[in-house]
């Protein structure tokens, strides 16, 4: 350090550039260097002293940490030792406990052999005197043989049989006992859902009649209806099939037929014709068809709204004309669409109850009386005939069935099936829902109309004034004037042999001759 110092106060007094300044400078700097020395060296042992004490507390510290490892692993050395020392005392005990079980085995050993040597003494003797016991069982079943005239097998035999009958009776007592148990759990399980179906669905009952009244302004109106020598009321009976009855009834007009669709093309007819003002026979015809062709598009409308309230889908568009045909059509006085609604919802209810298909059923139930309302008629029972229609349109087995087996013509394959009898017969059972009177007469009126249709030349029939009187319209071209007395004779004797009937009925054969031009 001094070497250091000397150096600069050289350096210096060289760059002094004067010896006198040097040695004074020199000087000066000397006594400064001094005093740096001796602050330095101050400073270095106040390091020292502070490096001193550090290293002696990091020592302690090491020692402390040393001290304690140590004492750790000198208490799990101990703990291990305890533990040693434990398990050594654990098993000298199980070694005792072995040593005193073996020497219970040991003891049980030769008491078994003690009790093993007794029985086989004792066996010899049980089987000793089961051979004396068998030579007397033999000699007393040879006396009984002998006394009761039978072998032993034979008497065995008829044991067995007659243990048999008195358990087939006794079986036979508690299968019926069940059966009876299982019938009237099965009853009262079926009064429930039929109930519970029958209170979460109400209806109204619509009863459809074979009159309908039409309302007019004034009683003018009447005379422009019947027309010239009632021309115009003879062109609208024979383009409609119904009956008109003009009469003193005020501001009315009664419209009479047991056909609803023929009803309301005769009462929507006359309401245009009335409207319109111009009434007569051709115009008549032209209204009349067109009326039938709203009509048509009004039942299509009517099949697919039903279809839409009940959820139902993917029904053919056949059916559902069908569908809508049912609200001009009565069944027993009840309305057709309204009651397969009901059965639908009825069906809907009862197999969501039994945890069956939903969907199906209420399809089926919509679908169980189409039958009644084909376009052909045909000769089957309406059941039969739905079937057939169903099948024909695609619907599934269990609905098809469904609809054919209703009323028992054919079996029922599905579950489906008797819900659809049953919701039926549950909606035509109400109080005031059918009448089984107006559906004799409807079905007579039909059975009318349909004879005289079987008759060649026959185009149309149409059974009015309740069904006292049937209007026939022949064909110019296939029967002559010559004939239509004969023919009148002969409807009117098949009527008389074939049907039953209140009074009597007039039968009226139409034959006209129609000459159509165009001016173009």
């Amino acid at each position: 350090m001094e070497v250091i110092i000397y150096a600069v106060i050289a350096f210096s007094a060289l760059t002094a550039g004067t010896t006198g300044g040097y040695f004074l400078r020199l000087k000066a700097l000397r006594g400064k260097g001094q005093r740096m020395l001796r602050d330095a060296e101050a400073e270095a042992e106040v390091i020292k002293k502070d490096k001193m004490l550090q290293a002696k507390e990091k020592f302690l510290q090491l020692k402390a940490e040393h001290e304690k490892y140590i004492n750790d692993k000198n208490a799990r050395i101990i703990a291990a030792d305890n533990r040693l020392k434990q398990r050594d005392v654990a098993m000298n005990q199980r070694k005792e406990e072995l040593t005193k079980k073996q020497k219970e085995i040991e003891t049980a050993k030769k008491e078994t052999d003690a009790i093993r040597a007794n029985l086989t003494l004792q066996m010899e003797k049980v089987e000793k005197r089961t051979g004396e016991l068998d030579k007397l069982h033999q000699q007393q079943v040879e006396k009984f043989e002998s006394l009761a005239g039978m072998s032993a097998q034979d008497a065995k035999n008829q044991l067995i049989e007659s243990m048999k009958a008195e358990a087939k009776t006794e079986a036979m007592s508690y299968i019926n006992e069940a059966m009876e148990e299982a019938k009237l759990t099965a009853q009262k399980e079926a009064k429930r859902v039929v109930v519970q179906t029958i209170q979460r669905v109400a209806t109204e009952a619509a009863v459809e009649n074979s009159v309908t009244v039409f309302h007019i302004e004034n009683d003018e109106i009447k005379g422009r209806i019947i027309g010239r020598e009632g021309r115009n009321i003879r062109a609208l009976e024979a383009a409609t099939g119904i009956e008109i009855i003009v009469d003193d009834t005020p501001e009315a007009i009664i419209l009479s037929g047991f056909d609803p669709v023929r009803r309301e093309v005769a009462r929507l007819a006359l309401h245009q014709l009335v409207t319109d003002g111009r009434i007569h026979p051709a115009r008549i015809e032209e209204v009349v068809n067109k009326v039938r062709k709203q009509i048509e598009e009004e039942i299509v409308e009517i099949g697919k709204r039903t279809a839409i309230d009940l959820g139902i889908h993917g029904l053919h568009p056949e059916l559902l004309r069908l569908v809508g045909k049912m609200k001009y059509r009565s069944s027993y006085g009840q309305n057709l669409l309204q009651h397969s609604r009901e059965v639908a919802n009825l069906c809907a209810i009862m197999a969501s109850e039994l945890g069956l298909n939903a969907k199906l059923a209420k399809r089926a139930g919509l679908l169980h009386d189409i039958g009644k309302v084909p376009d052909d008629e045909p000769e089957l029972p309406h059941a039969l005939l739905g079937g057939k229609l169903a099948e024909r349109y695609k619907e599934k087995p269990e609905v098809v069935n469904a609809i054919a087996s209703h009323h028992e013509e054919i079996e029922m394959t599905s579950l489906l099936a008797p819900i659809v009898q049953v919701c039926d017969a549950i909606s035509g059972a109400r109080p005031g829902a059918r009448r089984e009177i107006a559906e004799s007469y409807i079905k007579r009126l039909k059975d009318l109309e349909d004879l005289a249709l079987s008759y060649p030349g026959v185009m149309k029939t149409y059974a009015i004034q309740a069904g006292r009187e049937l209007r026939v319209i022949v064909g110019a071209e296939k029967v002559s004037d010559k004939d239509v007395e004969g023919l009148s004779y002969e409807i009117a004797k098949k009527i008389q042999d074939e049907m039953t009937y209140p009074g009597q009925i007039k039968i009226t054969v139409i034959r006209e001759t129609r000459a159509v031009n165009y001016a173009k």
